[in-house]
């Protein structure tokens, strides 16, 4: 293992993989821990901000070009900065329920599924824990 190809890459890429992987670790804490206290609403901020991060960093990566400068993550970043502001108006209204749904689904699905195709053979992430 080792982080040569992320500090090689552009500078949005660290970005964007060190980020991504703090809301993991931070998500999985936030799953974990009671809910409504205001530990777990600070650190939802907190979490949120990240995925901000993680989102609109992918717009300066265009490793795969499918239309454009652009592929289908694109979609799933304008995905998961609507499902976010969604989440957060949810929990604001006390619509507990549907907090709970948008950002579990946030997780899973920007996090956890996109992370794991970021693990297959020529992507960064792959080079990263698996050699060149």
């Amino acid at each position: 293992m080792s982080l040569a190809p992320l500090f090689e890459a552009a500078p949005a890429v660290p970005l964007h993989a060190f980020a991504a992987m703090a809301a993991f670790a931070l998500g999985i804490l936030q799953l974990a821990a009671p809910k409504g206290t205001l530990p777990h609403r600070a650190l939802g901020w907190v979490w949120v901000g990240l995925m901000l991060v993680v989102a609109l960093s992918s717009f300066w990566i265009h490793q795969i070009r499918l239309i454009g400068p652009w592929s289908p993550i694109h979609l799933l970043s304008i995905f998961a900065l609507v499902m976010l502001a969604w989440g957060v108006l949810a929990a604001r209204s006390h619509r507990v329920r549907r907090h709970k749904i948008t950002m579990i689904s946030v997780f899973f699905g920007a996090l956890v599924i996109a992370g794991l195709f970021t693990f297959l053979p020529g992507r960064i992430m792959h080079a990263v824990v698996f050699g060149p």
